[in-house]
């Protein structure tokens, strides 16, 4: 697992990037769950890093344009 960098959300609450696998893992406020989002390229992650809302940009960006799994 990449190293989780704690962000100012209401609903999530890290977020990691493994740039050699495309793999964004973000972990979640409220459940503690860790989600892993395949195939994400790194500007997507600074972008997500950047947003006024991790979770609008979460909803709206990533999630439908991404596989994902839970750890």
């Amino acid at each position: 697992m990449p190293e989780m960098i704690f962000v100012d959300s209401s609903n999530v609450e890290a977020i990691g990037y493994d740039a050699t696998t495309q793999e964004l893992h973000v972990r979640f406020l409220k459940s503690g769950e860790t989600y892993v989002y395949y195939g994400v390229e790194e500007w997507v992650f600074q972008e997500f890093l950047q947003a006024d809302s991790k979770g609008t940009y979460l909803n709206t960006r990533i999630k439908p344009n991404y596989q994902y799994g839970k750890l």
